[in-house]
C-alpha cells in the first residue's frame, strides 16, 4: 500500500514512515511538474530504506 502512495503522493509516504520534515521538502519539490519525477524516485527510496532498517531492527530483536 506505501508503495502505491509513493507512486501516486510521494511527500505523504515520508509522513508515513515518521519522517515529516522529509515530507514537506518532498512536498515542495512535487510542486514542480518537473520536481515529481525525482520526488517519486525520492520515496520509493526512502520507503525501501525504512522497510530494510525493519527488518535489521527484527533480527536484532530476534537475536537479543
Amino acid at each position: 500500500m506505501r508503495l502505491l502512495i509513493s507512486l501516486i503522493l510521494p511527500w505523504l509516504t515520508f509522513f508515513t514512515i515518521g519522517r515529516p520534515i522529509a515530507g514537506v521538502i518532498c512536498l515542495i519539490l512535487q510542486i514542480t511538474l518537473i520536481g515529481w519525477l525525482p520526488a517519486t524516485i525520492w520515496a520509493v527510496y526512502a520507503l525501501s530504506q525504512y522497510k530494510t532498517d525493519q527488518k535489521i531492527k527484527k533480527a536484532l530483536a530476534q537475536k537479543n
